[in-house]
């Protein structure tokens, strides 16, 4: 897994599971944006629903940890 994964699966469970827009994910992945007028003229930063659309995010891995088996990972190499 890499950083670029996870970033895949939060754009998609934000789309398809969560059902926020688009444009605020993209915002918040921090990719350009689609706009008809180009990204020239699109000065927009939805901090409020992007903060928003994060706390949802936090509050579902929130869940998804609640009711996962985590498994630790040992340590190895050292003397404990």
């Amino acid at each position: 897994m890499s950083g670029h994964g996870f970033r895949a699966i939060a754009r998609t469970l934000l789309d398809e599971k969560l059902k926020f827009r688009l444009d605020f994910i993209e915002h918040q992945l921090a990719h350009a944006v689609r706009d008809p007028n180009g990204s020239a003229y699109n000065r927009t930063s939805h901090i409020k629903e992007r903060t928003e659309m994060m706390q949802k995010w936090s509050d579902y891995l929130d869940g998804l940890k609640a009711v996962a088996k985590v498994i630790p990972f040992r340590r190895t190499g050292t003397s404990d």
